[in-house]
């Protein structure tokens, strides 16, 4: 069954970030600033639209110097501590999440591979370790991830890891 933000989950949000939002038709929109801090950014949760051939949610985060889209939001997680929102969406083991603050900050976190949520952080190096973390935090509202076959299109065997397909020469 595909996710789709409730009536509820706009409150939750809402909730987390100190704000109420603004219903316009087909979306929310949640406009968070902080002066403080000269952060602007406006949150937009449209539950059921169509994308492509397909339908689904959509998360998108507009700031004055960025626009991000989550397309196919699966769930989504609040942390009352942090003060923020997650939202996730899972295609093929991939991972790709975008964190939303209530200080006006946002993050995005994209084609994450599954398998590193639940390994040992300290063996990824910095750079890799943040999105691990931040990402881990939804690993308990994903779905399971079901066996699939051998040699079914885009696994590899364990021989195979590792090794890549030479690049035929240019010119």
């Amino acid at each position: 069954m595909q996710f789709a933000f409730q009536e509820s989950d706009i409150r939750k949000i809402s909730q987390i970030l100190g704000i109420s939002a603004k219903h316009r038709g087909s979306n929310y929109r949640f406009e968070v600033e902080n002066k403080t801090l000269n952060r602007k950014l406006a949150l937009e949760i449209y539950p059921d639209i169509n994308i492509g051939q397909r339908r689904g949610s959509l998360v998108s985060v507009y700031t004055p110097t960025a626009h991000l889209q989550l397309h196919f939001c699966t769930g989504y997680v609040v942390s009352k501590l942090l003060g923020e929102i997650t939202f996730v969406a899972e295609s093929n083991g991939k991972l790709s999440g975008l964190t939303v603050e209530r200080e006006g900050g946002c993050s995005l976190y994209a084609n994450v591979d599954r398998s590193i949520l639940s390994g040992d952080f300290t063996t990824l190096g910095p750079e890799v370790m943040l999105s691990g973390i931040a990402l881990s935090l939804t690993e308990n509202i994903l779905p399971q991830p079901t066996p699939s076959k051998r040699g079914t299109k885009g696994e590899h065997t364990a021989r195979e890891k590792g090794k890549r397909k030479p690049r035929p020469k240019a010119g």
